[in-house]
């Protein structure tokens, strides 16, 4: 019987393998990306070194985004907030962009991999690599396009090094009134900050 397929819309039952092929397709896609980067990784390619068919890497991780997310311990997948933060326009970019990063510091579910992803990204120079070209390419290059005038891919990179370091201050080193300040007094001093960098 193959319970666990109720209701996910699959039709063909129980992948094989279990944790252990999940943890296989993890390894592989660890060194994939440490060796090729984000984009010359392929899923083919990880699912070959795993061993395992390339059907079960869509099946416990969806997409390469998602799997790369997990590999670095990155909070949230940037499908999941984007959208959200680019909808209504530049007008108030800067305090949707401080609001998601603040609001994944404050919840218990996302802050610890917040702090990982961070740490990670300070101490080693291959997940700095790693996670670099995935932003970059990413999240970054998307905000960018959505605005007007000279320098908007310096002037994103700009505001995103306002919002790691009070990440890592508040969240990292703890330091002191930032820790403990209120997460609303935060905002309405780094988001002003991040909208003169996006709309000068």
């Amino acid at each position: 019987m193959t319970a666990r397929t109720a209701g996910t819309g699959r039709s063909r039952g129980r992948p094989t393998g279990g944790t252990d092929a999940r943890a296989k397709i993890l390894a592989s896609a660890r060194t994939a990306f440490a060796d090729r980067g984000y984009d010359g990784a392929t899923i083919r390619a990880i699912a070959g070194a795993a061993g395992v068919d390339p059907a079960l890497v869509h099946h416990y991780f969806g997409s390469k985004e998602r799997l790369f997310v997990e590999v670095v311990q990155f909070p949230v997948a940037p499908a999941d907030f984007l959208p959200d933060v680019l909808a209504e326009g530049p007008g108030q970019l800067g305090e949707r962009i401080a609001r998601t990063f603040l609001a994944l510091g404050e919840d218990p579910s996302t802050r610890d991999a917040l702090i990982a992803m961070v740490r990670s990204a300070v101490t080693s120079p291959a997940s700095a690599a790693m996670l670099r070209e995935f932003i970059s390419r990413g999240p970054l290059s998307k905000i960018a396009a959505t605005l007007d005038g000279p320098d908007a891919r310096l002037r994103v990179e700009l505001a995103m090094a306002q919002v790691v370091g009070v990440v890592l201050s508040r969240y990292v080193l703890r330091l002191e009134p930032l820790a403990s300040a209120d997460q609303e007094e935060v905002l309405a001093y780094l988001a002003p900050t991040l909208q003169r960098y996006l709309t000068p």
